[in-house]
């Protein structure tokens, strides 16, 4: 949210409580839960309620012990019937470190005025009475966990509430395992790696297109099952060739899969990238592709193939 737009929100006209007097002292912050307890609609599940116009100086009070997400909506809004059941979804996964607050911009003109509202939905994340981030339209949940982490993140260290809410939170429960990749990985432990490789192969068939994490599991074990698979039939000789040779593109792939397996990575992709510098094309170009192959079976930043790959980048270059 630009600083303009939060400069420009006045939210005074919301509130109704009397100022203290100078000198008196503070009252102790109330709990989110306890200062909304007054609005018209209960909290749902503690984390969720409907404000009102006449209710909202509840909101803004509760705003100074965690933060409140408030949710301008609208019932013939489409992109608002997307947008709501994420959040709500988010809230329950937040445990009380937030609170989200949802107004009916219709019914609400008040709270609609004083944010500004030009479009719905249009969410505003509210902290000590203020608006500190907000952003308009439906978003994917992807990025809208991004932009709670920061809220969260700037604000922990202010309000008291969240802090209490994440000590308070019960362990998250594990996934359920997938028996598709527990099968694989079955394959994969009795050395039955064409198997395991199948199965890998088979659940990114059926999940083609879904971008999610059992996708990104499946494609790292074909790629190891294949690895593995390969570096079983190299003979035990293999390295101690390559080394013979270090220009012979077929003898170092297979050595370096055989160390891959082995769990000695740097000394394979040394291996290909001599093999790379050694070479013209075609033979150059199979040398790199092999290599790039491996450095998929690990993650980016891994050390050994962050270093190789800039070996490789001076030996191509």
């Amino acid at each position: 949210m630009s600083a303009a737009f939060s400069r420009a929100v006045d939210l005074s006209s919301l509130t109704r409580r009397t100022a203290a007097p100078t000198g008196a002292a503070t009252p102790p912050v109330n709990r989110a839960e306890d200062e909304l307890g007054g609005a018209d609609s209960a909290l749902v599940g503690g984390y969720v309620i409907d404000a009102t116009d006449a209710t909202f100086e509840d909101v803004l009070q509760a705003s100074t012990h965690v933060p409140i997400v408030v949710d301008l909506w609208a019932t013939w809004c489409e992109p608002c019937k997307q947008l709501s059941p994420v959040l709500e979804k988010l809230v329950a996964e937040g445990h009380g470190s937030w609170v989200l607050v949802k107004v009916d911009v219709d019914a609400n003109p008040g709270i609609s005025q004083a944010f500004q509202v030009q479009s719905i939905p249009t969410v505003v994340a509210l902290a000590n009475g203020r608006p500190v981030s907000a952003f308009s339209g439906a978003q994917p949940e992807s990025q809208i966990r991004l932009w709670l982490k920061d809220v969260i993140d700037q604000l922990r260290e202010v309000l008291p509430g969240i802090k209490e809410a994440e000590a308070a939170a019960p362990e998250p429960e594990p996934e359920p395992e997938d028996p598709r990749l527990a099968a694989a990985q079955e394959a994969t432990d009795r050395s039955d790696f064409a198997a395991a490789a199948a199965a890998y192969q088979a659940i990114l068939d059926e999940e083609v297109g879904n971008t999610v994490a059992v996708n990104t599991e499946a494609a790292f074990g074909l790629a190891w099952s294949e690895l593995l698979g390969r570096a079983a039939t190299v003979g035990a000789d293999a390295i101690s060739r390559s080394d013979a040779n270090p220009s012979d593109v077929e003898l170092a792939a297979r050595a370096a899969d055989l160390e891959v397996a082995s769990g000695t990575a740097a000394a394979a992709f040394a291996r290909l990238v001599t093999a790379v510098s050694h070479n013209a094309e075609p033979e150059r170009s199979a040398a790199r592709a092999h290599l790039l192959a491996l450095f998929a079976l690990f993650p980016a930043d891994d050390p050994a193939a962050m270093a190789a790959r800039r070996a490789l980048a001076a030996a191509l270059y």
